[in-house]
């Protein structure tokens, strides 16, 4: 249980007996992946049954972990090769040194589905960098380029004293929510992202209406996530023969509060000028769609 290492990290600080070792860590149950998926169901209150066939290679367990889950292909391999290696403690002295109660798998699991229903999760595994295509420094896409772009502008005025409810509705965008118009769209999009080895819409977001600097939005990473600055800043993670952003902002304009939408392409060659070509018609359908329903038009 994530609770039970923080334990064991707070436990060793300035305590002597631990000074120049190393240590294992677990819980108080040896279980093997199939125990572990069936005790998980038990908790969600799934039935479930797992049958063993007699052929499943590692590339095809890791192509269907992709494909029903929101991980990363990249990560996918990873956790199915792993599968082949016991990860069994064998030093537990930490436990008897610091006297600490692992909770097992069961409750460890009942925790973490707790936490996450009150929106109490301040990370996650799929906000690492590692589960999209961008693992350099981000800042370098911070500022959205003006030359060599193709670009996509809208302006709606908001109304008086409506400001806030606005920027609740930027910040709620993706994950459950959605995108606010033809998600079936967006749905498609993210499915075509999935079988070109993309991150796809699976990711969802960490939080329902929190948002930010770094964090995973569906095939987006948030950039700039500024309420104070009423700034929000997109960056594409999904495959594009190109670079995408996508910056919602409430600036004022005659004295009036105005919500500016703006998505911004900088294609890679031949290859991006036609995507960009082909879709442009369903980027004036879907962003027109996208800026009246936040403006609540």
């Amino acid at each position: 249980a994530a609770r039970d290492v923080i334990r064991f990290l707070t436990g060793v600080l300035l305590q002597p007996a631990c000074m120049n070792q190393s240590f294992d860590i677990a819980g108080p149950e040896i279980l093997t992946y199939r125990e572990m998926l069936l005790q998980f169901a038990s908790v969600r209150g799934m039935k479930r049954y797992i049958f063993t066939v007699p052929v499943m290679t590692p590339r095809l367990s890791s192509y269907w972990l992709y494909f029903v889950t929101s991980t990363s292909y990249k990560l996918a391999v990873n956790l199915v090769n792993s599968m082949k290696i016991e990860v069994v403690t064998e030093d537990n002295r930490l436990q008897k040194i610091l006297g600490v109660e692992t909770i097992s798998y069961r409750e460890a699991v009942r925790h973490a589905f707790e936490m996450h229903l009150h929106g109490s999760v301040s990370s996650s595994w799929k906000d690492s960098l590692a589960s999209s295509r961008t693992v350099n420094d981000l800042t370098g896409y911070a500022d959205v380029p003006q030359y060599g772009v193709k670009s996509e502008k809208k302006y709606r005025v908001i109304g008086s004293g409506k400001e806030e409810a606005v920027l609740n509705t930027i910040w709620s965008i993706g994950g459950e929510k959605g995108w606010y118009y033809a998600d079936w769209l967006w749905g498609i999009r993210g499915f075509l992202d999935k079988l070109a080895g993309g991150v796809g819409l699976r990711r969802g977001r960490t939080h329902p209406t929190k948002l930010h600097a770094g964090d995973s939005l569906d095939f987006w990473r948030v950039l700039v996530a500024d309420r104070d600055k009423k700034r929000l800043l997109l960056f594409a993670e999904m495959k594009l023969p190109g670079e995408a952003w996508l910056e919602f902002r409430i600036v004022e304009k005659e004295g009036k509060a105005v919500l500016s939408q703006t998505a911004t392409f900088r294609p890679k060659g031949l290859a991006g000028r036609f995507y960009w070509m082909l879709t442009k018609p369903f980027h004036l359908f879907i962003f027109t769609g996208m800026i009246n329903r936040i403006a609540g038009q």
